[in-house]
């Protein structure tokens, strides 16, 4: 193993490091309770109940749900999103989308295409990664049943307008679906106010949980026109052959992940402590540090906003004279700088940025464990490469 320090600045795949409360609440759960939720009545079996209750509502009062209830949990952001596009989609559907969705949405849209004749409109977007939402009224048809958009790309960081887009949808029969997987936890969220049908996001990024995690807000109601994608033991009603239709138990065939919901219970607890607003402060601080320094470095090429205030924490480049692969890997051996190259699961996007054919860009994600010093020596570490490069 290497003894150089790790500097990981890849906190838009996952978060690390997680606060020590999410190792000790997975660690406590796994020693001492070890029983599954909503299957007994013997003091364990309770334990983890509450457990499941406790972390249900503290992502409800992150969200700004009223009602619990309408926070269901999934493996991962992918599988929400799954559960929200396979659920609600109808054969002859129309859709609209961006080109700065991730994968998570697009194979899901495309297999719809394929198989059930839905039409997907894909809005453009302009050379910052901000969608335009008059592209997204000009697009919005008579059937269009949803519109699904990412809140901010994980490739430029660029922040939509999620405000005025929902507006705009609900002022047709549309439901609106957003993609928080790179806001939720740092960047406040109300989805009441934002008038949001679908909320998805993973538990293991800016929620500081585990991985195996995520979850998926529903409005109230959506339940009667939002099929379920797995279908079994939920822990009531079992004397009927057909899922439940109440909330959450709709959506949570099998037993949940209760060590890694422990995890991300107590994660949102330091979330309440530490507030999402200084989280976001601190990210900006080091995005704008980072966008900074890259700004004076020669062969360096920066995607997105130009701004720290219209952006998270992801930040996107090339190096002249560098595959990002390459530019990657080199800063992994010589530094210990961790960060993600390529297509980052948004192939759209990196067409629309014309990044595709030269493999992509570097991208650097700073999280709310990154310190200033850590972005200071990356800068360093960026710049002596930069400097080697063949012209």
């Amino acid at each position: 193993m290497s003894s150089t320090p790790r500097i990981y600045l890849d906190n838009a795949a996952t978060s690390w490091p997680k606060p020590e409360a999410v190792y000790n609440a997975i660690d406590h759960y796994q020693r001492n309770i070890g029983a599954a939720a909503g299957r007994g009545a013997y003091c364990q079996a309770q334990q983890a109940q509450q457990v499941v209750n406790e972390t249900r509502s503290a992502c409800a009062r992150l969200l700004g749900v009223e009602n619990p209830r309408q926070i269901v949990f999934t493996s991962s952001g992918t599988t929400a999103l799954n559960l929200a596009i396979h659920g609600i989609l109808r054969p002859g559907d129309h859709v609209v989308s961006t080109v700065c969705e991730h994968n998570s949405v697009l194979r899901c849209l495309h297999q719809h295409e394929v198989e059930n004749g839905v039409h997907v409109t894909y809005v453009p977007c302009d050379p910052r990664g901000f969608v335009d939402p008059a592209e997204i009224k000009a697009n919005l048809q008579p059937h269009t049943r949803l519109v699904a958009i990412t809140h901010a790309s994980n490739v430029t960081g660029a922040i939509q307008p999620i405000q005025e887009i929902s507006q705009l949808t609900h002022r047709t029969e549309a439901f609106l679906l957003v993609d928080a997987a790179q806001t939720v936890g740092c960047h406040p969220i109300d989805v009441e106010k934002l008038d949001i049908d679908l909320l998805a996001c993973g538990g293991h990024k800016g929620l500081l949980g585990p991985l195996g995690t995520g979850l998926l807000s529903i409005r109230a109601g959506l339940e009667k026109q939002l099929n379920p994608l797995i279908h079994g033991g939920t822990g009531t009603d079992s004397h009927t052959a057909s899922q439940p239709d109440q909330l959450p138990e709709k959506y949570e065939a099998g037993n949940l992940n209760i060590p890694a919901l422990a995890g991300l219970g107590a994660a949102l607890q330091t979330l309440e402590q530490q507030s999402v607003a200084d989280i976001k402060r601190h990210q900006q601080s080091l995005t704008q540090q980072l966008l900074h320094g890259l700004s004076t470095l020669p062969g360096v090429a920066i995607y997105g906003p130009t701004d720290h205030e219209h952006r998270v924490a992801v930040v996107s480049f090339d190096v002249e004279g560098y595959e990002p692969q390459e530019f990657a890997a080199a800063l992994d051996a010589s530094c210990g700088i961790q960060c993600r190259a390529g297509l980052h699961c948004a192939p759209k996007m990196h067409t629309a940025l014309k990044t595709h054919l030269r493999g992509g860009l570097v991208r650097m994600s700073p999280g709310w464990a990154t310190t200033a010093i850590e972005i200071e020596n990356t800068l360093e570490a960026i710049a002596d490469l930069a400097s080697q490069s063949v012209p």
